[in-house]
């Protein structure tokens, strides 16, 4: 059993009341699943939550967040949220629309409406990037979080030092609403030590979202070391290596299931503790230039004709930061001119937060990327595209996530900055 502090077992004996003691002992019983004897007080100012859409058929969850609402629960800390999954400005069509609005995601206005009853942050707090300065919801090192959404959660325990499990949709939900979580896993110092040794010893700096990949799919949920990038990525967390990293943490955590990485020299418990953070019985795995290339090779094809021609690319899953939006716009813009076009080859999508976007408002970026036909949403493209009317579109994407879960079509930027600006065009 669990020990708890007298204010958690008031609260699960019923003292605060019924709907109180049943979020409390759904928390003690997942602890108990996974060998907690306590809590965790929650000290990061905000929560973030993973479902964010209002699809029709999770029905279960509006009756829950009403009977919460009822019962006059609000959040202890107010709440970010992973993207929405609608935008007007997304290259669609009269059944797409249709289809997304009158009935995949009927639920939206609905579901925003419950949520700001309980807690969240703002209306535009919508983004799996909710740790971007642009957002406000950036945790401190040590931090204890009570959040679920992947990459959100990799990213702020590798790269910002705060301490979260992988928890799932409404769980953290919960975690939030009564300040404390389990303690286990990796809010444990022994749970975030390293049981995998990971050696790049490739020619130049791999793709973040190829090598995450390879170090996901090996490792699966363990713990990964990663030595050698420092070579190419200095030592120091840079805002153009913060990119790099979150976009590495991506793919690790939906290729595999990683929720925290060590880089060498880099990363803050890294830097701190170095190969202490490794048990003697850790596993190694070396990745050169083969096994980059094996990888890739792997990937599956899916669409029904591989040699279709691309109909639409999305570029930002997880959000793309500042640097990475205006990277890609001035990268997009210069190769559609020397390419003599006056738009993209394909209809393109760049994804960041709401707060990136609003940044850089009129901005010359932004008459660039509508002169040459860029959309730039805040939506979420596994949203998009994942669902039927749309599998049989032929997506490209550099997202190793979006890959993974949806019939989208992987390619590195070069080759995608190829495509769509339409190099070697006959």
């Amino acid at each position: 059993m669990m020990r708890l502090t007298t204010e958690q077992q008031e609260i699960l004996d019923g003292k605060k009341g019924e709907t109180y003691a049943k979020i409390m002992e759904t928390l003690v019983r997942y602890g108990e699943l996974f060998g907690a004897e306590e809590m965790a007080e929650v000290t990061g100012q905000y929560g973030h939550l993973v479902t964010s859409f209002g699809l029709q058929v999770i029905d279960p969850v509006y009756k829950l967040m009403d009977e919460l609402i009822s019962a006059g629960v609000v959040s202890k800390q107010k709440f970010t949220m992973d993207p929405r999954p609608l935008d007007k400005n997304v290259p669609s069509g009269p059944i797409k629309d249709l289809v997304f609005y009158k009935f995949m995601y009927s639920e939206q206005k609905r579901y925003e409406k419950q949520l700001s009853k309980l807690g969240l942050k703002s209306s535009d707090a919508f983004s799996c990037a909710c740790y971007f300065e642009e957002q406000g919801n950036r945790p401190k090192k040590g931090d204890i979080l009570s959040w679920a959404e992947s990459s959100a959660v990799v990213y702020a325990n590798s790269v910002l030092g705060a301490r979260c499990n992988r928890n799932s949709g409404i769980i953290e939900l919960f975690g939030s609403i009564l300040g404390c979580v389990p303690k286990f896993g990796l809010l444990t110092d022994e749970g975030r030590k390293a049981t995998w040794r990971i050696e790049v010893k490739t020619s130049k700096l791999p793709s973040a979202q190829v090598l995450g990949s390879a170090i996901g799919m090996k490792v699966m949920e363990d713990v990964p070391y990663v030595f050698g990038l420092d070579e190419f990525l200095g030592d120091k967390l840079t805002p153009e290596v913060c990119t790099y990293l979150k976009n590495f943490g991506a793919a690790t955590a939906s290729n595999g299931a990683v929720g925290l990485y060590h880089i060498d020299k880099l990363t803050p418990e890294a830097t701190e503790l170095g190969t202490k953070l490794i048990t003697d019985d850790a596993r190694t795995y070396i990745i050169d230039d083969a096994e980059i290339k094996r990888v890739i090779d792997s990937y599956p094809i899916i669409w029904k004709n591989p040699d279709a021609k691309p109909k639409m690319c999305f570029i930002g899953c997880p959000h793309l930061s500042k640097t990475e939006l205006l990277g890609w716009i001035h990268d997009i813009y210069e190769g559609v001119k020397e390419n003599g076009l006056r738009t993209t080859t394909v209809p393109t999508v760049l994804t960041s937060a709401p707060g990136v976007i609003e940044s850089i408002k009129g901005c010359k970026e932004e008459s660039m990327a509508e002169e040459i036909g860029l959309t730039i949403s805040y939506i979420c493209p596994l949203m998009y595209c994942d669902n039927p009317l749309v599998h049989s579109m032929p997506i490209i994407t550099n997202s190793n996530k979006l890959r993974t879960y949806t019939s989208c079509r992987f390619y590195e930027d070069d080759q995608i900055l190829d495509i769509i600006t339409g190099k070697g065009r006959k």
